[in-house]
């Protein structure tokens, strides 16, 4: 996946030779016009996807999509509308990924991966600091820390996007991708850098980290008939001069006897290169793409241009609001030219990942991406803002763990499961000396034997497989001698107290060091929140509380797993449960996850114990599971594993509690 956005930067930079291009184009069914709106284009209410959808927005989800995803941004309007000097909410960054899991296809069409970035605003933590910072050098010389800027190089969001014109691996890649500046009257200049390695900025020291081998980039490689061997750092720079986008041109990282002897077959060098210094091994040379014609577009929003559902923060911590009327996320508007879009046909460039370099759909080695603005059109000017190296395309690695571990007396069967399951994902599952009983694909298994077992995770059914993980199944004669895991796992959401309750209960708790919990808000990525030891002195059975009063409260749903570390340092970890709270759950349910696979989780929000009537149906009222639950005042997780037998397609899950019905579509996948 790093490959895309490298090549998205080398897109761009036939740019340099194309001129303004202001045309408002629609590509690979998403809107390139300088605003943020799905359904509607250039003015006028269009089919075409975009970056967020505006509510009231008339169609279906046919007529366009948006790609970021929206999760909490009412809570972060309404505390932006009641923050206070010295404005710590407004001056705070964040970021969303995509509003689908990455590489899934969506109206025929593959999406990879897409990132919005608020960066921070007033006395920026993310600021080059040392006046001579610059391209070309290596960021272990960069020097980061706190400071004001002038107003014409402060970023104040980003966005990144990647997808195919369809399906399948034949259709061309394209690479989307947006910035907004806070001063729109003088001239801007910014870069789109892109990283091989895993880059990281350290806030407390202002130091970069993990930077790449080749005076801090990685390089890139050819043989000796010009065809890259290895792909390396990408910078596309763009010049905003006089209110309108005039010039992008795109950099490769390479040694520079390449740039001197080398003919690449994959592009052309367009004369320029600069490295640290006229003596510099390494640098970074421009490229133009080998045929003619359009591959590039882009141009910066109409005055008066919605600014998403999260508004939007200037320099001074005030809220753009253009129209009279009130103050909320509906009413936040660009001035002119202060959203820049653009799009690049990196398949045209020569780029495309899977034709450059043999690769299949999935394969793309760019990791990390930076942006950052300059003092000036020179390549090698002053360094001023940056948004720090954010990921794409970084799928979480599956994790598999089963629910008996070790078989001792009369136990032989275990049911193995990924615990951290990605929707758009492929897994494979084989053994070497055990044996599998049924199916050897999707995101359990069933055995009857001990042994080796592993799984094998593809981002998408053919592609190259991206992760692995082993579980051992073993056998013992003492049951004594067993090490400690999980065996049941629940949540409930307290409305009095206004927190999370979790509980969970443990088997020979004699054998168990320790637990961490994890919380996440986007069911991919967990932080460690507390650690608790456990109890001292209890052989066998043993039930552990804990409570948690997550920040974004009405961010829906907050994930939860324990990771359990033995008295041995072997690690367990629980199967992932999400909570709703009654105060974002208007309609009473939420389904995770949609698309469905192997299982789904029905969570239910009841203000006081009572019983629920829950059936699944099909389109044709057909019905699939039907049930009875007793509910405890607050929140209820039911967990239905049948719909691995289901046909793909589109499913009803109906809930009756009381006097009420409440309804949720979902989609049962392969």
């Amino acid at each position: 996946m790093k490959l895309f956005l490298r090549f998205i930067v080398i897109l761009l930079t036939p740019l340099f030779s194309a001129g303004q291009i202001t045309t408002p184009v629609i590509k690979a069914g998403f809107g390139v016009d300088g605003d943020v709106r799905a359904r509607f284009f250039n003015g006028a209410l269009q089919t075409s996807d975009d970056w967020f959808l505006l509510a009231g927005t008339p169609g279906t989800s046919a007529n366009g999509e948006f790609v970021i995803d929206t999760a909490g941004a009412a809570t972060i309007i309404a505390g932006y509308l009641t923050d206070i000097s010295p404005w710590p909410k407004r001056m705070a960054s964040f970021f969303r990924t995509m509003s689908k899991p990455q590489f899934s296809v969506v109206n025929n069409r593959l999406w990879l991966d897409a990132i919005f970035v608020r960066d921070y605003h007033g006395n920026d933590t993310t600021v080059f600091t040392s006046g001579s910072d610059k391209n070309g050098m290596s960021p272990f010389l960069w020097t980061g820390g706190i400071q004001g800027i002038p107003d014409k190089n402060d970023i104040l969001d980003i966005f990144a996007h990647v997808r195919r014109a369809g399906p399948n691996s034949t259709d061309s890649l394209w690479m989307f991708g947006g910035l907004s500046l806070d001063n729109t009257t003088g001239n801007r200049y910014f870069d789109f850098e892109m990283y091989q390695t895993d880059i990281y900025y350290d806030r407390p020291s202002g130091k970069w980290f993990g930077y790449g081998p080749d005076a801090g980039h990685t390089s890139w490689k050819f043989d000796g008939a010009g065809n890259i061997t290895s792909p390396g750092d990408i910078i596309f720079s763009g010049e905003f001069q006089s209110g309108t986008l005039t010039n992008i041109e795109a950099r490769i990282w390479v040694k520079k006897s390449d740039w001197q002897t080398v003919v690449p077959t994959a592009f052309n060098w367009s004369g320029l290169f600069d490295g640290d210094g006229a003596g510099a091994t390494y640098g970074y040379a421009s490229i133009s793409p080998k045929t003619a014609g359009a591959f590039y577009t882009g141009l910066g929003s109409p005055n008066n241009t919605w600014a998403g559902p999260f508004g939007l923060v200037l320099q001074d911590n005030s809220l753009s609001y253009i129209n009279p009327g009130p103050a909320s996320s509906t009413n936040s508007k660009y001035v002119a030219d202060q959203f820049i879009e653009f799009s690049v046909n990196l398949t045209k460039l020569g780029l495309d990942p899977v034709s450059l370099l043999g690769g299949d759909i999935c394969g793309t080695p760019f990791n990390r991406i930076v942006v950052k603005t300059r003092a000036s059109a020179a390549f090698i000017a002053e360094l001023k803002d940056f948004v720090a190296p954010t990921d794409l395309f970084l799928a979480p690695r599956v994790i598999a763990d089963a629910d008996v571990p070790i078989f001792c007396g009369d136990t032989s069967y275990s049911n193995i499961s990924v615990i951290n399951p990605h929707p758009g994902s492929d897994y494979q599952w084989t053994t070497t000396d055990g044996h599998i009983v049924g199916p050897t694909s999707g995101t359990s298994i069933f055995v009857d034997s001990a042994g080796t077992y592993i799984v094998t995770q593809r981002l998408m059914a053919g592609c190259a497989p991206y992760a692995t993980d082993t579980v051992i199944i073993s056998r013992v004669a003492d049951c004594v001698l067993l090490s400690g895991y999980i065996k049941s796992f629940t949540g409930i959401y307290d409305d009095d107290e206004q927190r999370m309750q979790l509980n969970w209960r443990v088997l020979n708790n004699e054998n168990i060091n320790s637990f961490r919990v994890e919380r996440s808000y986007d069911g991919m990525r967990f932080n460690l929140i507390q650690e608790i030891q456990s109890v001292p002195g209890i052989t066998g059975e043993q039930t552990y509380h804990t409570t948690d009063q997550p920040s974004r409260i009405n961010e829906q749903p907050v994930f939860y797993r324990i990771k359990l570390i033995n008295n041995d340092g072997s690690v367990k970890y629980s199967w992932i449960i999400s909570i709703v709270t009654g105060a974002a759950n208007g309609d009473g349910i939420t389904i995770y996850p949609n698309p469905v696979k192997e299982y789904l989780q029905v969570n239910i929000y009841s203000s006081e114990n009572s019983t629920a009537d829950i059936a699944v149906i099909d389109m044709q009222g057909k019905i699939m599971k039907q049930l009875k639950e007793n509910l405890q005042q607050g929140n209820n997780v039911v967990s239905l594993t049948e719909t691995s037998a289901w046909q793909r397609g589109m499913y009803y899950v109906i809930v009756k509690i009381k006097d009420k019905i409440y309804r949720k579509k979902i989609i049962v996948t392969d």
